[in-house]
């Protein structure tokens, strides 16, 4: 039995639990912040058997797209602001960032 855990942007979370469903594949969603962007994201935990990796896979690799976004990036904490100019940049969103992990042990009561 593997856990998968799918970051993704908060954007592609509902198309990602609607695909999850159609393929009658159970998964549990947390929200979670990314560091960088400080941007909502969605987690989702997907316990799966070892011949039904793939196949999540390619129903996250289909429902969450990356993207480019124009951001203005956040002034640095503590550090000189005579060297910060705020111009803003292209950064790629979306996406996913995928952790496949062995399971010891699965108990459901």
């Amino acid at each position: 039995m593997k856990l998968v855990i799918a970051v993704v942007q908060d954007k592609d979370s509902n198309k990602l639990a609607q695909n999850l469903v159609k393929a009658d594949i159970r998964a549990t969603k947390l929200a979670s912040t990314g560091g960088f962007l400080h941007a909502g994201n969605t987690t989702f935990m997907i316990g799966t058997d070892d011949e039904m990796v793939d196949e999540v896979m390619q129903i996250i690799q289909q429902s969450c797209k990356a993207r480019e976004q124009v951001v203005t990036p956040m002034s640095p904490m503590g550090a000189s602001m005579e060297s910060y100019i705020p111009h803003p940049v292209n950064v790629q969103v979306g996406g996913a960032t995928i952790f496949v992990l062995d399971v010891e042990q699965f108990a459901q009561f």
